[in-house]
């Protein structure tokens, strides 16, 4: 019998497959389950509209992310860091540059800024921001050394 899955299902396939299986495995387990659908001339129709749908709204995504990519990289931020003779005070993470990029009027999560390592040093730094799947932006930070007092 011919399915459509409607969730990735392990060791069969990923959503919007559709596979052949036995009746039985389909009539018992993955219909029942609300994991799969027969697959019929207008569940063919209904999965291939969903499809355009999904294609639509992924290069819409796309556009609208490249518009974010185009804007962050013209940002350029600046903050201080407090050092010492030890070394720098504190440090800067992503948690720190979400709020500058907050600031500059863009809400970007902190979970999507890649740093290797926090920032304990003055300089300018290229930070990445991981926006989509595919699109990635690059903003500029400048890290100045503030007076300890």
């Amino acid at each position: 019998m011919k399915v459509i899955l409607l969730t990735d299902v392990e060791r069969l396939g990923k959503r919007g497959e559709v596979i052949e299986v036995r009746d039985g495995f389909a009539r018992n387990y993955l219909i029942p389950r609300k994991l799969a659908l027969q697959a019929d001339e207008a569940t063919l129709r209904q999965l291939e509209n969903f499809r355009k749908e999904i294609v639509h709204r992924q290069a819409k995504m796309t556009r609208r992310l490249m518009s974010l990519n185009e804007q962050l990289g013209m940002v350029t931020l600046k903050t201080q860091l407090r050092m010492g003779s030890e070394g720098a005070y504190g440090a800067i993470t992503n948690t720190t540059i979400a709020e500058l990029l907050q600031q500059a009027g863009h809400k970007i999560d902190k979970h999507a800024i890649v740093l290797k390592d926090p920032i304990k040093a003055p300089g300018v730094y290229d930070i990445p921001i991981k926006l989509g799947a595919n699109v990635t932006a690059t903003v500029k930070l400048w890290v100045t050394e503030a007076p300890v007092g």
